[in-house]
């Protein structure tokens, strides 16, 4: 082996680009894959990124928690393709685009031609690779970029359209309106989950307008309130709540003749009495529940104010569904027979407004389903969206025709108020959603979409969650499950441009439908030779109708797929299924292995499994890993603006990748909870975990090559099967507790849980230099014979060598290291660790002598805790230690095999053993009153006062038998505390005077410890 740097001379980024050079030399991820060719498949679905940016910590995240996955499933015998994706269509490259061209308008874009802005699209998609492939490489992650996947390749778009045609013709595939919230500013609808990314508080109108009823008797109209002035001119309905009680009142200062729910009544606004105010006008109305002068003993009960108001009766909600009313435009008087009605739904509440809601079913989702189901509207009709694609008034709405909605809200109010028909005005502040991407306010707007019907396979997505395995489990059974249950139908469908096209090709009468499921059948369909599937290369084709000539052309709808459509699809398309790769598919699906953040829940998880049991009827998935949100030191999110985090480069270039990997892997955020990124927690992993590692391996390859400086011969490690016959008790020990650490990484590995193996390794790693190598010393450094020396060195070799195979997949870089040069000593291994297979945890665990050391330092740690409390260092020697426990296999090690090291650590001549807790403390009973309270009601003091009353005796009995029955309640182990009460000390014979006791004894498992110190008069006890 070669020599080697003290620890503050090792630069871990130097050296971790040492390697990266060294694997790009013997193409090192290259050879892994063909050299696992002929093993299990264990397929890994990577989700694409969006092209658009660079990666963040999150997808360092990731990024490494698939990395770590993948490494270890190839180190265990499996073959793992990993292949990178991106996620090239969509409004993120369409929005930089608008933004470089200066694009305002749908109509822009047809301008200047769909081809010219596509080839825009597709010339910035590919602008940060070489930035993504230089940061990935550089975090240790081995994936394959050169041959990866782009959703903008033909043959991934190809397998788009064999699936939309397979839900197709499953009957789980239809056209229709959804509202949706849509992006002005971006010129499209976004997902829910895209709307909650950027809400803000805003002040919007509140205004109450009036609906006069048709036919009234006393000329009574409904009170509606709105925050969205812009909706009103495309009022349909009024909505109220059957099972709520309303009343009818009459306004004292102006004669008008009001209905409101009962419960908010009290929103109706107080004003003094005007006799010359204009009906339902409220020019100098004060705010709702305020006080008018000299009114407050005019307040009665039902929140009605008898001083502005007049009750005139009370009637249900469900004797006003049907009523008519008069509209308050007349810009869809054509549809009077069905609409301008009064209908009821439970989603109506009483903790806001008037109890009546406006319904315009174009702009929002409770409205148009609403309407829809009170034959308002009707399904499959065309729906009459008075707004563009601009968020401008279309010529519909003639008065406000090209107006933006939301600055035309002002001269709306005006307008009602002209009509009389503005009961009061106001405003408020509230959250209000706006585009994550243009900071536009979203508007809630009814779009033309084709929709796959999630709705009917609900409870085969329910069935198909059971099946799947989730870290942490939480998230699958609470969030996923949650949003499962209520999930609705997709809209898959954009009236965008780049983007995969709708495979779909519709007669000009709308009789005659073709959805093509290839590239093949569009080539004999038209005739015309197909070679790219973007809306500028097909959207001239035509196929002739079935019926005949006379039948003309049928052509292709406008619209694409949603990108979500396109990532949900990626376990079919990234290998071009089922057109190739075939066998390979249907014998590895579902893929074995995904890992995302927590907000896929709602989105790349949430596709692929709806697409998987639309298609396939199980889910796409076995395992999943869902990390949660790195956010800023501050717990802000991590912002380029504020500049509130350090860039990724920059602290792998101070502490290395693999400290970084460390850092990210023993957080929260792998148990899907937030992160707050420190960087001075990345040094800590230096600090705590690699130095000390560093320093076991430097310290062997030191005494090994003194053995050469001394003339003996080169150190050639000892095999490890005439290791696990030595007879010194720490090689017994660190050979035993190495096979507990591949057997507990195996385990966690295999169960996903990634998050618990660094604090073992931490622990581990502790134990090697603090207690093998500590204790060792004159071992390793040769002070006892030369065989013992290299029995002791090649003891802490293989403990190296296989503690950096059980962490390669963590740590690909600093396990490299050590392996180069450790295995320059050893004939026979691999090229790189990374070729090497996973430990296997069969080799000699001694248990017993695991708990035994493990104890013994809990012995040396507490002892000197008493020598520190007291001013006695080490160099005082101590006559006689008492070790108190209960296992006499610990005692006989403690005071045998281990009591040399225990001895000579404390500077103490004897330790004395006693098994006999008892002797020097006493047993009391307490009921547990948390866990008994509830259960025994007014006999817990009956009861409690027997518990406290138990004898020693009872107790030792109450222990061995599990149960005991007091004052007629039987009770269990878990009903009563027994507490160990220290009633004694042991006198110890120091040099100097000192008293001083060490009780240890072991319950449960854990390890409560009674230690005290007698020093003249006082007695500690801790």
């Amino acid at each position: 082996m070669d020599e080697v740097c003290e620890g503050k001379d090792f630069s871990f980024p130097k050296q971790e680009e040492k390697i990266l050079q060294m694997w790009e030399d013997i193409s090192a991820f290259e050879n892994q894959l063909k050299r696992t060719e002929s093993m299990p498949e264990y397929v890994f679905y990577d989700g694409p990124p969006f092209a658009t940016g660079l990666p963040h910590y999150g997808h360092i995240l990731a990024g490494t928690i698939k990395d770590i996955v993948t490494r270890y499933q190839t180190m265990i015998g499996h073959h793992v393709t990993r292949r990178f994706g991106w996620d090239c269509h969509g409004l993120p490259i369409e929005f930089e685009i608008d933004t470089k061209l200066g694009i305002k308008s749908r109509d822009d874009v047809l301008a200047m031609g769909i081809g010219n802005y596509n080839e825009e699209c597709r010339s910035i998609v590919t602008r940060y690779v070489e930035e993504w492939e230089k940061i990935v490489a550089r975090t240790g992650r081995w994936i394959d970029f050169k041959n990866g996947y782009k959703t903008m390749d033909p043959w991934y778009m190809e397998s788009l359209w064999w699936v939309f045609s397979k839900l197709y013709e499953k009957g789980l595939v239809y056209r229709g309106f959804k509202v949706m919230p849509y992006s002005t500013g971006c010129k499209t609808p976004l997902s829910n989950f895209e709307a909650g990314l950027n809400y803000k508080e805003v002040d919007d109108p509140a205004i109450m307008v009036s609906f006069p009823i048709v036919d009234d008797p006393d000329n009574a109209a409904l009170v509606a309130w709105t925050t969205t002035p812009w909706t009103l001119p495309s009022n349909l309905a009024l909505c109220v709540n059957a099972d709520f009680v309303y009343v009818k009142v009459r306004d004292k200062s102006t004669g008008s003749t009001y209905i409101v729910a009962e419960s908010r009544m009290s929103q109706l606004p107080s004003k003094k009495t005007k006799s010359d105010a204009p009906n339902g006008s409220v020019k100098d109305a004060k705010p709702p529940n305020s006080k008018s002068k000299g009114s407050s003993s005019e307040k009665v009960k039902s929140g009605i104010d008898t001083g502005s108001y007049e009750l005139l009766g009370k009637v249900s909600g469900a004797s006003l569904v049907r009523l008519k009313y008069l509209p308050l435009f007349d810009y869809f008087s054509e549809l009077s027979d069905a609409a301008f009605r009064v209908v009821s739904d439970n989603y109506v509440t009483d903790d806001s407004g008037t109890g009546v809601v406006h319904c315009a079913p174009a702009f929002g989702e409770d409205d148009y389903r609403v309407c829809l189901n009170s034959n308002i509207i009707q399904k499959g009709e065309d729906l009459v969206v008075a707004v563009d694609d601009d968020g401008h008034f279309t010529g519909k709405i003639s008065d406000f025709k090209g107006r933006y909605v939301k600055h035309a809200d002002k001269d709306i109010i005006t307008a009602v108020k002209g009509k009389g028909r503005l009961v009061h005005i106001g405003s408020i502040k509230h959250s209000y959603p706006f585009c994550w991407r243009s900071e536009t306010p979203l508007l809630y707007r009814a779009v033309p979409s084709w929709f796959v019907a999630v709705e009917e396979i609900k409870e085969q997505l329910l069935e198909s969650n059971k099946q799947t395995y989730w870290v942490p489990d939480y998230v699958k059974e609470k969030r996923f499950h949650n949003w499962l249950e209520n999930a609705r139908d997709w809209a898959v469908s954009r009236s965008r441009f780049w983007g995969t096209p709708l495979p779909v090709w519709i007669s000009e009468d709308g009789e005659e439908k073709v959805v093509i499921d290839s590239i093949d059948k569009l080539e004999k369909l038209s005739g015309v030779k197909v070679t790219d599937l973007h809306r500028h290369k097909i959207d001239h084709i035509t196929i002739p109708s079935e019926r005949g000539p006379e039948f003309g052309l049928l052509h292709r709808v406008d619209d694409v797929f949603d990108c979500w459509f396109e990532s949900g699809s990626m376990p079919y398309a990234y290998i071009h299924y089922p057109f190739e790769n075939v066998e390979l598919f249907e014998n590895n699906f579902p893929g074995h292995f995904v890992a995302e953040g927590l907000d896929q829940t709602r989105g790349w998880f949430y596709t692929l499994m709806v697409l998987s049991t639309a298609l396939f009827g199980k889910p796409a998935f076995k395992n999943l890993i869902c990390n949660g949100l790195v956010l800023a030191e501050d717990g802000k999110k991590m912002s380029k603006r504020l500049k509130n985090y350090p860039s990724p480069m920059e602290v792998i270039g101070d502490y290395g990748a693999d400290a970084l990997r460390l850092y990210l892997i023993n957080s929260p955020v792998v148990r899907a909870e937030p992160l707050r990124f420190k960087k001075d927690g990345v040094y800590g992993v230096v600090k705590d975990v690699f130095l000390p590692w560093y320093n076991a391996y430097r310290f062997l390859v030191q005494n090994a090559k003194r053995l050469e400086v001394e003339g003996s011969a080169p150190f050639v490690p000892t095999d490890q099967v005439t290791l696990q016959t030595s007879s010194n008790v720490l090689d017994q020990w660190i050979n035993s507790a190495t096979e507990s650490l591949v057997h507990f990484v195996r385990q966690e590995m295999d169960a996903y849980r990634l998050y618990t193996v660094v604090p073992y390794l931490l622990k581990f790693i502790d134990n090697l230099t603090n207690i093998y190598v500590r204790f060792n010393r004159k071992r390793l450094k040769g002070r006892t014979e030369e065989e013992d020396c290299r029995i002791a060195l090649s003891s802490l070799y293989h403990v190296l060598l296989t503690t950096c195979k059980a962490m390669a997949p963590f740590t690909p870089f600093f396990t490299e290291v050590l392996y180069q040069n450790l295995r320059k000593v050893s004939n026979g291994l691999e090229e790189s660790i990374h070729y090497c297979c996973f430990p296997h945890a069969g080799g000699k665990r001694e248990e017993r002598i695991e708990q035994s050391v493990a104890r013994m330092m809990t012995v040396i740690d507490l002892a000197r805790n008493i020598r520190e409390r007291h001013n006695k260092p080490l160099k005082t020697p101590l006559r006689e230690m008492v070790v108190v426990h209960p296992d006499t296999d610990f005692l006989e090690d403690i005071t045998g095999k281990l009591g040399e090291y225990v001895r000579e650590e404390l500077n103490i001549r004897s330790v004395v053993p006693c098994n006999d807790p008892l002797k020097y403390a006493s047993l009391r009973a307490e009921p547990d009153f948390s866990v008994l309270g509830k259960r025994l009601g007014k006999a817990m003091g009956a009861v409690a006062k027997e518990v406290k009353a138990m004898s020693q005796a009872d107790i030792i009995a109450f222990e061995k038998s599990g149960e005991v029955t007091l004052a007629g309640h039987c009770l269990k182990l878990t009903d009563i505390k027994v507490l160990h009460v220290f009633s004694g000390l042991i006198r110890l014979f120091p040099f100097p005077t000192l008293d001083a006791l060490v009780c240890a004894w072991e319950k449960n498992n854990s390890y409560p410890m009674i230690i005290s110190m007698k020093l003249l008069k006082h007695v500690f006890q801790f």
